[in-house]
């Protein structure tokens, strides 16, 4: 167990953080999940600036790493455009 206050708030701030990050990246897996099971190129046109604006915003906060990010970034815009 920690002994200083300061690591113990670093570890409270820390489950804070591990949370929303954790629920950030599963709401941004089950939007790529929508895109790739969807089968009109309407709906992949409207679902895909959504999803890539979370991507995005994940590799900006370091949860995931940017070029993860630019990959499914790239692979659903070509999933998009062959539909």
């Amino acid at each position: 167990m920690a002994n200083h206050k300061s690591t113990l708030k670093r570890i409270r701030s820390n489950v804070a953080k591990r949370l929303r990050n954790r629920y950030q990246a599963k709401t941004t897996r089950t939007f790529i999940k929508r895109l790739r099971a969807s089968v009109s190129k309407e709906e992949g046109l409207a679902l895909l600036p959504k999803v890539a604006s979370m991507l995005d915003r994940l590799a900006k906060k370091n949860v995931i790493h940017k070029n993860k990010a630019a990959n499914n970034k790239s692979k659903l815009t070509k999933f998009v455009n062959s539909l």
